[in-house]
């Protein structure tokens, strides 16, 4: 197994979390790129895709010899894309929006593999969840909008602390929903030859 330089094309602590769980030092190098999100699309998957490589190619140039580790979550329901909140109004609608029903959560991964100032391999992937909240009173968007949770994600929420009291049911992968798909990374990892599991 040679030894690869690993980058986390991603500023977020919940990424940055799990990327350790495979036990391989990693640098963090945010993409900076603008987000424009449609309000709507007919193909969430192709959108999140679209965006996960746009950060991984963004941060490549950076990077001769390295494996580009890129992932970008989208939050959509009745063909909506909720991004991340502007202010505790956009929080409180979309979290109303959210209340009692089932929405899906695409986690899209983009891998680049460049050795020698080029880009040799390239995977996409874009795993699906589906997401139900309870019905949530006023009182309850209110209080969890008061904890600052929503601020930072997608869809206003996050399902590992104290957003997991929003939510009833979770079909499909729980770190999808978190932000990286561990199941799916760890497979096309091994794929491209780059990890195994370590004694």
């Amino acid at each position: 197994m040679e030894t690869l330089r690993w980058v986390l094309a991603s500023q977020s602590p919940r990424r940055r979390a799990l990327m350790r769980l495979f036990g391989k030092p990693f640098e963090v190098h945010p993409a900076q790129i603008e987000e424009h999100l449609p309000e709507y699309t007919a193909r969430p998957t192709a959108l999140g895709k679209r965006l996960a490589r746009a950060k991984a190619e963004a941060v490549a140039p950076c990077y001769p010899d390295a494996l580009i580790i890129a992932a970008d979550t989208l939050v959509v329901i009745d063909g909506r894309v909720l991004g991340k909140p502007a202010d505790e109004c956009e929080a409180f609608e979309m979290l109303r929006m959210l209340s009692g029903r089932t929405h899906t959560v695409i986690t899209a991964l983009c891998l680049l593999l460049r050795r020698q100032g080029r880009t040799e391999q390239l995977v996409l992937d874009a795993p699906r969840s589906r997401v139900t909240f309870r019905a949530l009173s006023d009182e309850w968007i209110r209080w969890y909008i008061a904890t600052g949770e929503p601020f930072d994600k997608a869809g206003a929420y996050g399902i590992q602390e104290y957003g997991a009291l929003l939510i009833e049911k979770v079909q499909g992968c729980y770190f999808n929903v978190v932000g990286l798909p561990l199941a799916t990374l760890a497979s096309r990892l091994e794929q491209l030859g780059v990890w195994q599991p370590q004694r």
